[in-house]
Parts: structure tokens; C-alpha cells; sequence
């Protein structure tokens, strides 16, 4: 009997997307694309919280996103991502993951086209 395990897919991953970014640092760490992608479709999730894995593992049947992250040798990140209709799969890095979701700031010379909120200090009642 040989010493090879294989890997059963547990969902279609879709279209595979890799921003530059993301490979770029998996070529410098020397991963291939195709790991990370075996690992994500087999149920492999990578360094996820327990409650992440969870969700993961009842997102499989239920056809919802699928989330995993996989640290490199160099420090860096790398989030895997599958859409929950499977149409697609995206690799990249952990920092653009954020910067992507952080709510955009209009510029300082913009101000005047928004109203200015005032700041209030509203007392602080501690229920007993």
C-alpha cells in the first residue's frame, strides 16, 4: 500500500482568482497556487477560529461562503475565499482583505460637501 493520502473535494471552488499581490508573495515563499487551492477544497481550513471552522464546515452543505487562511513562511497571510454560489474562488493577501473592506474616507478638502457632526458627551448611567 503507498504512502500517498488523497484529497476528497468537498465543494466546486468556481473561477480561481489570484491577485499579483497574493502571488507574488506565494512565488517567493515558494507555494504553488495549487496547494493552497487542494488544502481550501478539502476541507483544510488553515489557521481559522474554531467558531470559523465551524461555520466553514456547516457552509459546505448549506451553500454559503467559505473562508480559510494559510500563514507562509515569511509572516505574511494568504485568505482563500469561496463565494457561496461557487462562482468563484479568490486568493489574497490578508492585508487586502481589510484595506478593501475599510470604509473609504472622502478627502480633507471634501469636508465642506458634508455636515459637520457635533460631538456630545452624553452622561453615562450605570445600571445597578
Amino acid at each position: 500500500m503507498s504512502n500517498t493520502i488523497r484529497l476528497k473535494p468537498l465543494f466546486h471552488p468556481g473561477r480561481l482568482l489570484v491577485t499579483p499581490e497574493a502571488l507574488e508573495k506565494l512565488r517567493a515563499n515558494r507555494i504553488p497556487v495549487i496547494s493552497v487551492m487542494l488544502r481550501h477544497i478539502a476541507g483544510d481550513w488553515g489557521i481559522v477560529s474554531a467558531d470559523d471552522r465551524a461555520q466553514n464546515d456547516l457552509s459546505i452543505a448549506a451553500g454559503l461562503r467559505l473562508l480559510s487562511i494559510y500563514p507562509l513562511p515569511d509572516g505574511a497571510r494568504i485568505v482563500v475565499v469561496t463565494e457561496w454560489d461557487r462562482s468563484n474562488t479568490t486568493i489574497e493577501l490578508i492585508g487586502q482583505l481589510v484595506a478593501r473592506n475599510e470604509p473609504q474616507r472622502p478627502p480633507a478638502s471634501a469636508h465642506a460637501c458634508y455636515p459637520q457632526w457635533p460631538t456630545i458627551n452624553y452622561p453615562v448611567r450605570r445600571c445597578a
